[in-house]
């Protein structure tokens, strides 16, 4: 069984910086692209960043520039550092894994989520 935690989650004001964690544990022989994705109530999910195993990303309009996504591929973890951040930002966040696991099988897995809520 694989997993995805996310953390990092919180209040802050606008103009504020946040860091989110996700960390992907259970049998995994390798991580192909892992991201980000947010949604707030009323809205579909939508993409922030990914990052391919390779280290290529990828960036949603609205956050380029503000936002980095980055990842350990030893440690199985992606992290999404949101900074100038603005009240359209808040939502709750996920990860997201495209994963092979120990049965070579090849699924995305999500987190739970967690919640970003930026105050004006």
């Amino acid at each position: 069984q694989v997993q995805l935690v996310e953390s990092g989650g919180g209040l802050v004001q606008a103009g504020g910086s946040l860091r989110l964690s996700c960390a992907a544990s259970g049998i995994i022989l390798s991580i192909n692209s892992m991201g980000w994705y947010r949604q707030d109530p009323g809205n579909q999910r939508e993409l922030v960043a990914d990052i391919t195993s390779g280290g290529m990303t990828n960036y949603a309009h609205s956050v380029q520039g503000r936002f980095t996504i980055s990842r350990d591929n030893a440690k199985k973890m992606v992290y999404l550092q949101m900074s100038s951040l603005k009240p359209e930002d808040t939502a709750v966040y996920y990860c997201n894994a495209d994963v092979i696991n120990a049965y070579s099988r090849r699924s995305v897995y999500w987190g739970q989520g967690t919640q970003v809520t930026v105050s004006s």
